[in-house]
Parts: structure tokens; C-alpha cells; sequence
């Protein structure tokens, strides 16, 4: 990781986002980072997990310390997915289990999980970080942003500054660790990378706070987003009196 890349965002940050929450990173890795997540004991959101790494401890989960059959699948770790797993994103079975009904039939699960082709993770660990707990060692391959409407609205226009067509940022319907992490690793393979906004996911809300959404940004795409601060509409009095109520925030 690039040390001065690694000042100059956080200058440009405070300069144009007072006060707002740093983003997190992640990565893959054969070994831990500062702190190894234990083996899962029963069915856990990772996206709770991430909020101490919001907070700036940095961990790393290997599929073991993943408690949740899709999280495993989104970062790349197994392509298994539960038994009846299309009759419980849908309408479920009576007298077996209730169904989650994000889809209206287990049919339209099946196409669905089609269109979201397995990646095997490059490494043994996933790793988070807040940005200010990055070193030069670090290798991010996506960032991610807990944040608010008016932060959120300053990194979709930044996110579509050089863009020629209207889908800069895409969102998807998907599970919050595949809005986080899928996402934006498959767009980070892509020769035209786009951010990816996300946390509508139900399961995963009661894990962030009722006004905070993502905005998970592939690494490549990110770098030129902070290149580009300096000529964007952040420069202008429009801008100007957002972050005004984002400092207030």
C-alpha cells in the first residue's frame, strides 16, 4: 500500500467529508492480521462482526471463523449453500422452515444464484481494516464506506465523475457481505470497475445503524475517485454547503 496514498486520502477526507467515518478495507491473505476470529459456534451476521473493525480493530476470518453459509459462499470460501437454501430465500417449507421471502419462488432463486457465479478466495483469510490501521504491506482489493446520505451522495457523484454512461454505481439485490465484498471483487476483475451500493439487506440492517448504507468502491476504481477530488463537483459551493451539515453531523 502506497504510504502516500495513504496520507493524501485521509487529508482529502477531512477536507471534503469533516468528521465523516473512515472507511474499512479488505483483502486476502495466507495468514491473519492483528487479530484471528475464532471458529463460529452458531449462525452470525458478519456485518455485526465488521462493526469492531469499524471501530479500528482489524481482523481477519478464515471459513471456519464465518458463521454463515452465505457469507462463506460471498467471500469466496465454499460454493455450498444450505439444504433447501432456494425454499428459504423464498417461500420455505411448511413444517420444516419459513421461508425468508426475498424471492417469490424457490425457482427464481435458482436463476438468480445463476447470475452469481462462484469465486474462489485467493487466500486462506479475509481480512478488514479501518484505513488509518493500513500499513505498506497491506494489498486492499476493495474499500468500503459505512456512511450516511450526504457522504453517500458525495462518493456516488465522485464514483460517476468519469463516467460516460449513468452506472457508475450499480446495486444489486444481494446479501450485505455480497454488496461488501462480492460485488465489488467481481467488478475489481472487470477492465471497467464500478462501485456498488448497498446494505438493503434485511438481515444484515440490525447490524448498522438506521441512516447508514455502503459504498464499496474495487481498489483501482477507488484510487482514481481520490485523484480526482481535486477537479469534482467536492471543489464547488453546491458541495460546500453539504459538507457544512456533514461537519455538523
Amino acid at each position: 500500500m502506497d504510504h502516500d496514498l495513504l496520507q493524501h486520502f485521509r487529508e482529502q477526507w477531512q477536507r471534503y467529508f469533516p468528521g465523516a467515518e473512515l472507511p474499512i478495507v479488505f483483502y486476502y491473505s495466507d495468514k491473519p492480521c492483528d487479530e484471528e476470529s475464532p471458529p463460529a459456534r452458531e449462525w452470525r451476521c458478519i456485518i455485526c462482526d465488521l462493526g469492531q473493525v469499524r471501530k479500528g480493530k482489524s481482523l481477519s476470518f478464515d471459513i471456519e471463523a464465518v458463521g454463515c453459509g452465505g457469507g462463506k459462499r460471498y467471500f469466496g470460501f465454499s460454493p455450498e449453500m444450505r439444504e433447501d437454501f432456494d425454499y428459504f430465500l423464498s417461500c420455505g417449507i411448511p413444517g420444516k422452515m419459513d421461508g425468508e421471502r426475498y424471492k417469490k419462488t424457490p425457482e427464481l432463486v435458482q436463476k438468480t444464484m445463476e447470475n452469481q457465479p462462484f469465486f474462489k478466495a485467493p487466500g486462506k483469510y479475509i481480512v478488514f481494516k479501518r484505513w488509518d490501521k493500513l500499513d505498506q504491506s497491506d494489498t486492499p482489493l476493495g474499500v468500503i464506506f459505512f456512511a450516511r446520505p450526504d457522504v453517500l451522495s458525495g462518493l456516488f457523484t465522485l464514483a460517476n465523475f468519469e463516467e460516460a454512461t449513468p452506472h457508475g454505481v450499480i446495486s444489486p439485490s444481494c446479501a450485505g457481505c455480497s454488496a461488501i465484498v462480492y460485488y465489488p471483487y467481481i467488478e475489481s476483475q472487470s477492465d471497467h470497475p464500478r462501485a456498488v451500493l448497498g446494505m438493503f439487506d434485511t438481515s444484515a440492517r440490525p447490524c448498522v445503524p438506521p441512516e447508514v448504507l455502503t459504498f464499496s468502491v474495487p481498489f483501482r476504481k477507488f484510487v482514481g475517485m481520490v485523484e480526482n477530488m481535486d477537479e469534482s463537483n467536492l471543489t464547488t459551493g453546491t458541495w460546500n454547503k453539504v459538507k457544512e451539515r456533514i461537519g455538523r453531523q
